[in-house]
């Protein structure tokens, strides 16, 4: 397997984990148990934003800058649904 297809199986991976977390936080019902959610997914963010820097230094992962008419688009339209 190539290092970028183990590297998107590695951001997936901690994606859903950063999910299970949050939800976990949310859910908790003690104040200690949220804590060690909320630090788990903190420290599971900051692999995940690693994971992310290295694929983006590689070229394997890229980005697109939004059209600003969309942009506008969009905001015209929540504007007006207010």
């Amino acid at each position: 397997m190539e290092d970028r297809n183990l590297m998107e199986n590695e951001l997936l991976l901690v994606k859903g984990v950063c999910d299970l977390y949050l939800h976990g936080a949310i859910e908790s019902t003690t104040a200690e148990v949220h804590e060690a959610f909320k630090c788990a997914l903190n420290e599971s963010l900051d692999i995940q934003n690693k994971i992310y820097n290295l694929m983006k230094d590689n070229g394997w992962y890229t980005t697109q800058n939004a059209d600003q008419e969309k942009i506008n688009q969009t905001k015209q339209k929540f504007m007006t649904n207010n």
